[in-house]
């Protein structure tokens, strides 16, 4: 602002009021709680005072402070200033952060509650079951002093709302009680060893979005095969996740693991639902006919059962936590499947469509007749889609199975190669990539 010579400084009410309020910088107001921290299982813990006789701890405020600009102030930390000194750094993993308490005094350890539930795994059925029990002092969320709370589940990683569950809602009350069972179906044994189960209490709210009140995080493993195991957890706010780039030499040690972490949350996104097959392999039922085992790469449809020649029995069950491919989150999901090298293009079969859904059941089966032989040489080749009416069909996910695939696709089809007549079931991950042989009819 220029005044010329010989013209009167006027100051306007508004800024004299702004001079007047505004003397200097806003600095944050520090609340008691501050002077009071609690130290919950995913915070940072103290460590040895160094030989000045304060206390070092690493805090996420403290991160945050250590890059440029002015620094917040932290109760945490000294007012000396940056992190350093004698004393030496202590981080605590949070990919575990449910705590068992056996203390009688629980309800009193967090300010946002308690959760108990039960997990139990059953391999023979692939089934992983949750029963949420109770919650006990829960942070009141409502303007009537309390809540309206309900759990709702999410495997990590690859959290989205195809493997979302939720249980019921608990009007008006701090302390509900659901006794509620939530099953997830096709979980595998490297689900239990790989994968983290987050239970996070919501409070329901009609007119405007639910809030979030805390949550508590599972490791698998920890679960055993066919045995419950008990859970009386502490809610605790969401770990923060600071990426690699704006963390302090004192934290690099952990930067490698973050960026694990990363390439597992982009590799988890492709996968695209489960899908549980039925294979079996007929053999002829009159040896002597000497047409059993022709029949090329055709076949009709319906089950084996009165057949002379030997054929494979593809049966699809059920596909389980498949992706939205709709606006309103859900997919009217079917299966088509193939069995190629098919030069005369009559091996194809779909099954029924199902409507507004990410766990379909399907219960279908489809025979090619075919002989051992020339089952060998063939590939397998099963898509799931979505179906839209008036428009091109969305793909969701596939898998193939023969001689030349991996990991438990190449197991299943040997297993049905190698047992004939038994019936082999397994799951199988869908991922988003389309296979090569695919043809867009």
């Amino acid at each position: 602002m220029t005044v010329r010579r010989g013209k009167k400084l006027s100051i306007s009410i508004q800024e004299h009021m702004a001079i007047d309020v505004c003397p200097g910088p806003i600095r944050p107001i520090r609340q008691i709680s501050a002077y009071f921290p609690r130290l919950s299982p995913t915070s940072p813990t103290p460590v040895s005072p160094n030989p000045t006789g304060s206390p070092l701890v690493l805090s996420p405020g403290g991160v945050a402070s250590g890059m440029g600009g002015a620094r917040l102030l932290s109760p945490l930390l000294p007012h000396g200033g940056a992190v350093g000194g004698g004393g030496s750094l202590s981080l605590t993993s949070s990919m575990d952060t449910s705590v068992e308490i056996n203390s009688s005094d629980s309800d009193d350890c967090t300010a946002l509650g308690t959760l108990e539930f039960e997990l139990r795994y059953e391999p023979s059925s692939s089934e992983l079951h949750c029963t949420v029990l109770r919650a006990k002092g829960l942070k009141s969320m409502d303007f009537n002093g309390l809540s309206d709370p309900y759990v709702k589940l999410h495997l990590l990683p690859g959290a989205c709302k195809a493997n979302k569950l939720k249980t019921k809602t608990i009007r008006n009350s701090l302390n509900p009680v659901w006794n509620e069972t939530l099953t997830y179906v096709g979980i595998t044994e490297e689900d239990m060893h790989r994968k983290t189960l987050r239970l996070s209490v919501c409070d329901e709210d009609k007119l405007t979005h639910n809030e979030f009140i805390g949550e508590s995080r599972v490791a698998l493993k920890r679960v055993k095969p066919d045995q419950t195991k008990y859970f009386h957890t502490c809610l605790e706010h969401p770990p923060p996740l600071p990426s690699p780039t704006a963390m302090g030499a004192a934290l690099r040690g952990i930067s490698c693991y973050l960026r694990e972490w990363e390439n597992e949350q982009l590799h988890s996104l492709e996968e695209r639902g489960r899908l549980l097959l039925s294979l079996q392999f007929l053999p002829p039922v009159s040896m002597e006919d000497g047409e059993g085992e022709g029949g090329g790469g055709g076949g009709g449809g319906g089950g084996g059962e009165g057949r002379r020649s030997g054929g494979l029995c593809v049966g699809v069950k059920r596909c389980a936590h498949l992706a939205a491919m709709d606006v309103n989150g859900f997919s009217d999901p079917y299966v088509k499947i193939y069995l190629k090298p098919d030069i005369q293009k009559k091996s194809k079969h779909k099954t029924s469509v199902i409507k507004k859904t990410l766990n379909p059941e399907f219960n279908e089966e489809f025979f090619y007749e075919i002989s051992l032989s020339e089952l060998a040489n063939k590939t397998l080749e099963i898509t799931v889609w979505d179906y839209d009416l008036g428009r091109s069909n969305d793909f969701i996910g596939g898998v193939c199975l023969s001689c030349h695939s991996q990991g438990d696709a190449l197991r299943h089809w040997t297993d049905c190669l190698k047992n004939k007549g038994q019936r082999v079931e397994r799951w199988h991950v869908l991922t988003n990539e389309l296979p090569r042989t695919l043809s867009h009819d």
